[in-house]
């Protein structure tokens, strides 16, 4: 049977990832963001007061949505002027996500494969609710009895974001205008010092869509996961200092870290995934098969 106490850890994993759509959360009281009358995000109260300020980019909020000035009509101009209100709003104390400005541009769209319709400081997107997409590697090893092991890797001290966490051998946002195998090799190169001969073989095998809501502020993310078997010999190095360390684990003891906080949360949900996918959890013995599937499969609308 399954052990109640680490069951219940990650549905608590599971609700906070999801907390977005949890009754009390700012959800009720968030406006649509609206470009071309399509949803790309949501914006919390206080933003939209702040965004308020700017009345030569932003429309005052009207039926329920914040919009962009009509004469923001091309995808440069909109990311442009938006950019140059995001720049005016570091300064701002009560913003820190931006504290973590990174010159990195996010795609903004209503759904992945829409023709993106601006783009956005990563930094920022949480301010906006603005979709934010994801690579995720699993990788892992199957010995000659059949064991499975899996690699993890140890977040360096300095990142800014999850600083010491245990992660994915390999992760890393999709920046606008990047493709998803493109950024799925590069990452692995330059974290985990994968060879392409080794990471072109990664396998697509599922999202892990989750968001939530904290004090920097809504975190609506799609994570696109792989699969990668490793050569029992190949032992991962560190690259490009984001990573301290890589520890090659039994599956049984990853399981086990995953209910801990020594895991990036959603580092753990595409650990989780991956879990259910290979039948370490099994719907005869564990009773939240259930929850937990639904949980990482969790879509804004």
């Amino acid at each position: 049977m399954a052990n109640c106490a680490w069951s219940e850890k990650i549905l608590q994993l599971i609700r906070r990832m999801n907390n977005f759509y949890l009754a009390g959360s700012c959800r009720a009281k968030c406006l649509r963001f609206e470009i071309n009358k399509s949803q790309v995000g949501w914006v919390p109260p206080h933003v939209a007061a702040l965004l308020s300020r700017y009345p030569e980019v932003f429309c005052p909020p009207q039926g329920g949505a914040v919009t962009l000035c009509p004469s923001l009509d091309s995808y440069q101009r909109r990311s442009e002027a938006v950019d140059t209100v995001l720049q005016s709003l570091r300064h701002e104390p009560s913003l820190t996500c931006l504290k973590g400005w990174r010159d990195e541009k996010y795609s903004v769209m209503s759904k992945f494969f829409d023709p993106p319709l601006m783009w956005m400081e990563r930094a920022a997107t949480s301010l906006f609710g603005v979709k934010r997409y994801g690579v995720h590697i699993n990788g892992y090893t199957v010995s000659d009895s059949g064991e499975v092991s899996m690699w993890l890797a140890r977040r360096s001290a300095t990142k800014q974001t999850f600083p010491g966490l245990l992660d994915n051998v390999a992760a890393g946002g999709l920046a606008a205008g990047v493709g998803i195998k493109h950024t799925l090799v590069k990452e692995c190169q330059e974290e985990a010092c994968i060879p392409e001969t080794i990471a072109e073989k990664a396998h697509p095998v599922s999202t892990v869509s989750y968001t939530y809501e904290d004090e920097e502020g809504l975190f609506a993310e799609s994570q696109f996961v792989f699969d990668l078997e490793l050569p029992v010999e190949f032992k991962p190095r560190v690259g490009d200092g984001e990573v301290q360390d890589f520890y090659l684990l039994p599956i049984e003891k990853v399981k086990e870290l995953i209910a801990t906080d020594d895991f990036k949360p959603n580092s753990a949900m595409v650990v989780l995934d991956f879990l259910i996918r290979h039948s370490f959890i099994e719907p005869d013995s564990e009773p939240c098969y259930q929850e937990f599937v639904t949980g990482l499969h969790q879509t804004l609308e």
